[in-house]
């Protein structure tokens, strides 16, 4: 099957067809979809849409971004063909896929972005049918109004063009969160790629159509271009903190050429390097969903450090935008650079010097320069005021006039340098660093959780006749005073004002997804609590004593119970679930038999 799609130039092509979006189980979802069909053409699409679910699994498509002397950036070919994207997703692909001109990068370069999908645009058909996504660890959980873009970009001389230079990126376009993991797919298959050109790219999308789904827990071996991939997706049962190395054995690895220790996290500690005096104040910050602007001198270097400060707060999600590299181009640079506003809850990786002057009225601006490579470090910024950057050229800093709540830790900064002065490698500190992130993060949420969990009704109380109880209300002030006893105290010795970053926090876009996210998952526990308690009732004996009508509405009542289970991924036992159909088909039979067929054909047993 040929994949080339036709060249698309920048904003002004046709806009394509949305994705065939559907709910519901796979395969009512393509019977519906098929008996829709109106043409030959359309047909053609939905089996290419069979035909590359295993890619869908992994990728939405792989762009080809190309420089057009006449209309600048360009996305010169989509794989596969029946990939779409809208004209809005292609212009802000075209713009995040180059560097900005200052940036200079010659040579090779990698980073990734993230782009906002168009609003109209009906979800498509692999996220809705995902069922993967319920194992994920909350951090890690794909969210549908958000695509990544993974760059390997290559700028070389080249005198046979006209600019002079040869100029391309080849982009990973995934809702999947997993950086290290397709920066590494990309390592292995962009260079070759602006050798050989479209065929190897055909034959590398075939590869990825026949890996096995992203199941979290296992290890997955994943084959691209002759080499092997070993990987292993977190699950939300991982112990935080703990990385499940992916076993290694003589014999099972003979072939295996890459292991991956990791899918999704970044050398955390080359990206705090020169702010690491400051690293608690950050975690502040973004755990408060604090407006922030990283200025940097390259896009590799901006989403680098944009998501390593997203990954600070692990394990708890950041609900908040980010962007790791922003460019004046973007779609939503108005909305997020207008002065008729405060700044929104997002962070921006940007590298273009027009920004100093764009975002002076931001309150907090992180100022890098070059990265520097394992085994060195660069000198400690300071923390300086904002009114001090007026200037394009301002030398590296963090400008803000934020007053953290916590005392500085000074141990873990002796400790990191300490690691530096001894050559300790960049992976052995942002091991140290991760840990000190996660206790202190842990530190912070324990109480939080505990408080959420006393909000949970008795067991007792759920009655297999009524309605699960409700949830009691979040009270803000319950919960400060059982800080007193069961704080952060008793599992972090830093100290400082707890309970003003703890008000601070119940006002941010972090605490109400958190709350929303253990609300709904507790909500889940007590519907599946009702139904284990209605399989212990003698549901043959309740008929008995009840009317015909009574009864009928019962089964329809326990079929729905039963649909919602496996809708909403209910956290019920798979023998309860058992249990209760063999329920159904006892009440059913004890039924008059015209009863008996209207009841087995509605909905499922």
């Amino acid at each position: 099957m040929a994949l080339r799609g036709p060249a698309v130039f920048g904003p002004g092509s046709r806009g394509s067809l949305d994705e065939a979006g559907a709910e519901g189980r796979e395969a009512e979802v393509l019977a519906a979809a098929g008996a829709a069909l109106e043409d030959d053409e359309e047909e053609e699409g939905r089996r290419g849409l069979l035909r590359w679910d295993g890619f869908s699994a992994w990728l939405h498509c792989v762009c080809v971004v190309g420089f057009d002397l006449e209309l600048g950036q360009a996305v010169e070919v989509i794989y596969p063909q029946h990939s779409k994207l809208t004209d809005k997703e292609k212009t802000n692909i075209c713009y995040l896929s180059f560097p900005d001109s200052n940036s200079g990068c010659l040579g090779d370069t990698q980073f990734c972005f993230r782009f906002r999908q168009s609003s109209g645009r009906r979800v498509s058909l692999h996220c809705l049918l995902d069922q993967f996504d319920k194992d994920l660890p909350v951090y890690l959980k794909k969210d549908p109004a958000y695509f990544y873009g993974y760059v390997y970009f290559r700028q070389v001389r080249d005198k046979t063009l006209k600019r002079g230079y040869f100029q391309k990126s080849l982009v990973l376009i995934s809702k999947l969160p997993y950086i290290h993991f397709f920066h590494t797919v990309l390592k292995q298959i962009a260079p070759e790629y602006f050798e050989k050109n479209e065929p190897y790219l055909e034959a590398a999308c075939n590869d990825v159509d026949r890996w096995p789904a992203p199941v979290p827990g296992k290890t997955l071996h994943l084959p691209i271009m002759g080499v092997l991939m070993k990987v292993r997706i977190p699950t939300c049962h991982d112990k935080p903190g703990t990385t499940q190395m992916v076993q290694l054995t003589q014999q099972a690895d003979t072939h295996t050429s890459v292991i991956l220790p990791t899918v999704h996290e970044v050398d955390l500690f080359r990206c705090f390097c020169p702010v690491f005096l400051h690293s608690q104040m950050l975690w502040e910050l973004v755990l408060l969903g604090e407006p922030l602007v990283v200025m940097a001198p390259s896009p590799s270097e901006s989403s680098e450090t944009v998501l390593a400060l997203v990954n600070c707060i692990s394990p708890l999600k950041y609900f908040s935008d980010f962007r790791p590299y922003f460019t004046i181009h973007d779609s939503e640079f108005k909305e997020y650079t207008t002065r008729t506003q405060a700044p929104p809850s997002v962070i921006l990786g940007v590298t273009n010097p027009f920004f100093a002057k764009t975002l002076q009225h931001w309150p907090h601006i992180i100022r890098i320069g070059d990265l520097k490579p394992a085994g060195e470090i660069p000198k400690q910024v300071k923390v300086k005021k904002l009114k001090n950057l007026k200037t394009l050229d301002s030398k590296p800093g963090v400008y803000t006039s934020y007053k953290p709540y916590l005392n500085r830790d000074d141990e873990i900064i002796k400790q990191l340098q300490k690691g530096v002065q001894q050559k300790r490698p960049s992976e052995a500190q942002s091991v140290i660093l991760r840990r000190y992130f996660l206790e202190l993060t842990q530190s912070f949420i324990i109480p939080l959780e505990r408080y959420v969990a006393s909000l949970m009704p008795l067991q007792k109380s759920i009655s297999p006749w009524k309605s699960p109880p409700q949830l009691r209300q979040f009270l803000p002030e319950e919960f400060m005073k059982t800080l007193e006893k069961t704080g952060p105290q008793l599992t972090s010795g830093i100290k400082g004002d707890w309970i003003g970053l703890y008000r601070h926090f119940l006002k941010s876009p972090n605490f109400d997804g958190w709350f929303k996210t253990r609300r709904k998952e507790m909500t889940q526990k007590l519907e599946a609590l009702h139904l284990e308690a209605l399989c212990e009732e003698d549901l043959l004996l309740w008929i008995q004593k009840h009317t015909e009508v009574e009864t009928v509405d019962l089964v329809l009542k326990l079929k729905n119970k039963l649909l919602q289970a496996d809708r909403e991924n209910l956290p019920v036992k798979p023998d309860t679930v058992a249990k209760l159909r063999t329920h159904i088909d006892a009440i059913i039979l004890a039924l008059p038999e015209d009863l008996q067929g209207i009841l087995l054909k509605t909905g499922m047993t």
